[in-house]
């Protein structure tokens, strides 16, 4: 009997998991299918996944030549890696003292970095548009990579992971003659290439996906990061041109699946190790 109610259980289980993978993955499949159909098929009352007639060469080389989407993807290359960079950069040293230091203060600073994970992105955008404005630097890389160099998640998150670092390692690395940016840089570092990785994926998708900031300070188009490109699709006569703005849009995508995709299991290796202590 308990063997029956645990097969029942576990089915149910899978039935639910299914039901959510095929509302997530719905809209990807349709945005596929309407990447590869002609205009007619696209407004069509008729309910088709493939297409009548193949539409793919024309939408995809449609997409490369209506708008400089090549340029896009360059942008949003540049500006997430330099973001990324940035916050590695920032975040690894503070989430290091965070975690392995003694110092006044230091509940203190990690309470501002939990409340600093609550406040929405937007909501210092204004004050931070004008500071942009009056040092010049709107319409430009480092307007869309200086307001994320400070992460309040990847200091909460590399500060996790450190935490589960023995103390042991790190005292007998001070006894060897390490100073605590050698021990960072020897030790910490190649034990938290898990938790990067995590980071990593979460930092560069959440960039690459970003409309609202771009929006906000490119004035030009040849600093469009790929989100903000996908607006140059519209035509101001006859709307939208859904065939190659879904093809653009695919290409876009496909980066992040192809990322997430090759770095799963250090993924969720290190979003597990960073829960382990609290």
């Amino acid at each position: 009997m308990n063997r029956q109610q645990s097969l029942t259980v576990a089915l149910l289980r899978h039935a639910v998991l299914l039901a959510g993978a095929v509302i997530m993955l719905a809209p990807f499949v349709w945005m596929i299918s309407t990447s590869l159909k002609p205009p007619n098929e696209i407004f069509s009352t008729d309910l088709s996944l493939l297409p009548r007639k193949w539409f793919a060469l024309e939408n995809y080389g449609k997409a490369f030549t209506k708008v400089p989407l090549l340029r896009y993807l360059l942008n949003g290359v540049i500006v997430t890696a330099g973001i990324f960079a940035a916050q590695l950069l920032v975040s690894l040293p503070c989430a290091y003292a965070m975690a392995k230091l003694r110092f006044r203060g230091r509940e203190v600073m990690f309470t501002l970095v939990l409340v600093g994970l609550m406040i929405p992105a937007q909501v210092p955008a204004i004050p931070r548009y004008v500071m942009l404005y009056q040092v010049g630097l709107l319409d430009s890389y480092a307007a869309l990579i200086l307001p994320f160099v400070v992460s309040a998640f990847g200091i909460f998150l590399m500060r996790q992971f450190f935490r589960t670092v023995p103390d042991d390692l790190v005292h007998a690395a001070r006894l060897d003659g390490c100073g605590e940016f050698e021990i960072l840089w020897r030790i910490m570092l190649p034990l938290a290439f898990p938790a990067m990785v995590a980071f990593a994926i979460i930092s560069v998708v959440a960039h690459w996906n970003d409309f609202f900031w771009p929006l906000v300070v490119v004035q030009t188009g040849d600093l469009a990061t790929p989100p903000l490109g996908t607006l140059f699709f519209r035509n101001e006569e006859a709307g939208s041109d859904f065939g190659p703005l879904m093809a653009g849009t695919v290409v876009i995508t496909a980066p992040l699946v192809l990322l997430f995709l090759g770095a799963q299991r250090r993924f969720i290796e290190g979003m597990t190790l960073t829960g382990m202590k609290g």
